[in-house]
C-alpha cells in the first residue's frame, strides 16, 4: 500500500482543526464574559445528561485493560517478534509519566486532599473520617483508571504502528473494522477531534502549571497573583519550551524527563524524611488499601440523588482530563515503548505510574491533612495553587524546596508542551513519526494561546471545562477503539494457533516420507 499517498490526505485534519481552534481563540480574545458563560452552561449541560456515560465509560476501560493484561495476549511484541525496547525501564518510566500527570499531580497533591476534607461529598467535614475518604477519592481519581484510559489508546497505536505497519495515527487504530475507510472522512473526523481534545487537554495543565508558578512567586518574591503574570509566564515557559522542540526526542524530552523525574523524586523524599515519616508509611499502606477495597464501589458512584455539583467539579472533572489527554499521552508513550510485550506495556503503564503516585499523594496530602487535623493549620482556606508552598513553608529550607517545586513545575511544562506539539504534529501529518521541527514550535505556540485565552475567559473553572466538553466525544472513540483492537488480537491469536497446529502435522508428514536418516529440510 502507499502509505505516501494516503498521507497527503492531513490537510483534511489540519484545516478543519485549525479552523476550530481559530474560532475559539478569536470569541476568548474579545468576548470572554461570553466565552465563560458558555463554557458554565456547557458544563452544567455535560454533568446533568452525560456524567452517567463518563462513568460507564472509564469503567470499561479499566476493565478492558485487565482483560489484556491477564489474557492471552500478553507475549505479543509491539513491533517485530526480534525487536527491542529503545529506552532503558527508567527513561520509559520517566518520560511516560512526565507526559502524564507531571503538572496536575504537583498542583493537586496538596489542594484535593485539603477540599475533600473540608468539603467531602458523605462523610462529616473536617473530622479523622473526612481525612480517610479525603485520601481514598484522591487515589481514586489519580489512581488505576487514568492509566486504563491512557493505555488503551496508547496499546492500539503501538499495535497497529509497529505490529501492523499502519501510520502511527488515532484512525489507525479503527482500521479492523473501517478498513480502508480509515483514510477518508470518517479517518479525519477522528484525527481532528484528537487533536481538539489533546490541545485542551495539555493547555489544561499549561494553564494549572503557571497558576502554581505565580503563587510560588508571590511566596519567594511577593510579586502577587494575577492573570496578567501567569499569562506572561506562559508565554516565557512556551518559548523555553521551542527549545526542547527544536533539539528532539532523544536529546530534548528524554533528558529533561529524567531531569524531572530527579528532581521531583529528591522533593519527594526531602517531605517524606523531614516530616511525619512513620505517620506517612502507615498512611500509605491504610489509603491503599481503603482505595483497593472501595473500587468497585466508588467507580460506578455517580451521586444521583444529589445535584451533581461535586461530581462536576471533581470526579467529571478529572475523567475528561484524562479522556482529552489520552491521544496526546497515548501516542507518545506509544511512540517510546517499540519493542515491548503486550504485558510488559501494560504492567507498567499500569502498575509502576500509579504505586509512585499513591505514594506522592500520600506523602504531600496526609502530610498536609495531619497539620490541619492535629497541627497548626494554615492551608485550607488558601486558594488552590498556594496550599503546596503553604505545606514546605512549615519545614527547614522552604525557600529551597519552593524553588524546586517551581522548577519540577516549569520542567513538566516544558516536557508537556513538547510532547504535546509532537503527537498533535504526528496527527496533523497523517502519523509521520518524526514531523518537521517548524511545525511542532507551531503547535506548541498554539497550546501556550489556548491555555492563556482559557485563563482569561474564567481561569480554573474555565480549565476544567475544557477538560469535561473536549474530553465527552472522545470518550466514544476510545470505547469503538477497544472494540478494534480486541477484535485484531483475537484475530491474530487465531492465526497463531492455527500455525502451531499446522507446523507439528507437517513436521510428522514430513518424518514419515523422508528416508531413514534424512532430516526434514527447512520449509517442509
Amino acid at each position: 500500500m502507499d502509505w505516501k499517498k494516503q498521507l497527503e490526505l492531513s490537510p483534511w485534519v489540519f484545516g478543519p482543526a485549525i479552523v476550530v481552534i481559530a474560532v475559539f481563540l478569536f470569541f476568548g480574545i474579545y468576548v470572554p464574559e461570553a466565552t465563560g458563560e458558555v463554557f458554565d452552561a456547557i458544563q452544567g449541560g455535560i454533568v446533568d445528561n452525560f456524567g452517567w456515560f463518563y462513568i460507564l465509560s472509564v469503567a470499561f476501560f479499566l476493565i478492558f485493560v485487565l482483560v489484556i493484561l491477564f489474557g492471552p495476549f500478553g507475549k505479543i511484541r509491539l513491533g517485530p517478534d526480534d525487536s527491542e525496547p529503545e529506552y532503558s525501564y527508567l527513561s520509559w518510566f520517566a518520560m511516560l509519566f512526565s507526559a502524564g500527570m507531571g503538572i496536575g499531580l504537583v498542583f493537586f497533591s496538596v489542594a484535593e486532599p485539603i477540599f475533600h476534607y473540608t468539603a467531602p461529598p458523605l462523610a462529616e467535614a473536617e473530622t479523622v473520617a473526612a481525612a480517610s475518604d479525603a485520601m481514598r477519592i484522591t487515589f481514586f481519581h489519580w489512581g488505576f483508571h487514568a492509566w486504563a484510559i491512557y493505555i488503551v489508546v496508547g496499546l492500539s497505536l503501538a499495535y497497529f504502528s509497529f505490529r501492523k505497519g499502519l501510520p502511527l495515527s488515532i484512525r489507525s487504530a479503527f482500521y479492523p473494522i473501517l478498513g480502508e475507510r480509515i483514510y477518508g472522512p470518517i479517518g479525519h473526523l477522528v484525527d481532528v477531534l484528537a487533536i481538539f481534545g489533546t490541545l485542551f487537554g495539555v493547555a489544561t495543565s499549561l494553564g494549572l502549571g503557571v497558576m502554581q508558578v505565580n503563587a510560588g512567586m508571590d511566596f519567594l518574591m511577593d510579586t502577587g497573583i494575577s492573570t496578567g503574570i501567569q499569562v506572561a509566564l506562559i508565554a516565557g515557559i512556551t518559548a523555553v519550551a521551542t527549545v526542547s522542540v527544536v533539539l528532539g526526542l532523544d536529546k530534548g524530552i528524554r533528558r529533561l524527563s529524567n531531569f524531572n523525574i530527579s528532581v521531583a523524586v529528591g522533593l519527594v523524599l526531602f517531605v517524606f524524611l523531614v516530616g511525619p515519616t512513620v505517620f506517612i508509611l502507615n498512611s500509605w499502606m491504610e489509603n491503599t488499601g481503603n482505595y483497593l477495597q472501595s473500587i468497585v464501589e466508588t467507580t460506578f458512584w455517580l451521586d444521583s440523588w444529589g445535584d451533581g455539583a461535586w461530581q462536576g467539579d471533581w470526579t467529571l472533572f478529572y475523567w475528561g482530563w484524562w479522556i482529552a489527554w489520552s491521544p496526546f499521552v497515548g501516542m507518545f508513550i506509544a511512540r517510546i515503548s517499540r519493542g515491548r510485550t503486550i504485558r510488559e506495556f501494560v504492567g507498567g503503564v499500569l502498575l509502576v505510574p500509579a504505586a509512585f503516585t499513591t505514594f506522592w499523594l500520600t506523602t504531600f496530602g496526609n502530610t498536609a491533612l495531619q497539620r490541619e487535623v492535629v497541627g497548626d493549620g494554615g492551608i485550607a482556606g488558601l486558594a488552590t495553587e498556594e496550599m503546596l508552598f503553604a505545606l514546605l513553608q512549615g519545614f527547614p529550607l522552604s525557600v529551597v524546596t519552593s524553588i524546586l517545586a517551581m522548577i519540577v513545575i516549569i520542567a513538566f511544562f516544558v516536557t508537556s508542551s513538547d510532547s504535546g506539539s509532537l503527537v498533535i504534529d504526528m496527527l496533523a501529518s497523517g502519523g509521520n513519526p518524526d514531523p518537521p521541527t517548524a511545525q511542532r514550535v507551531f503547535w506548541a505556540v498554539l497550546e501556550g494561546a489556548v491555555a492563556a485565552v482559557l485563563l482569561l475567559t474564567g481561569g480554573l473553572a474555565a480549565l476544567q471545562t475544557a477538560a469535561i466538553a473536549t474530553g465527552l466525544p472522545f470518550a466514544a472513540v476510545l470505547v469503538v477503539m477497544c472494540f478494534a483492537l480486541f477484535k485484531a488480537l483475537r484475530q491474530e491469536r487465531e492465526e497463531q494457533t492455527r500455525v502451531r497446529k499446522v507446523y507439528p502435522a507437517r513436521k510428522r508428514e514430513a518424518e514419515v516420507v523422508a528416508p531413514p536418516g534424512t532430516a526434514p529440510q527447512e520449509g517442509d
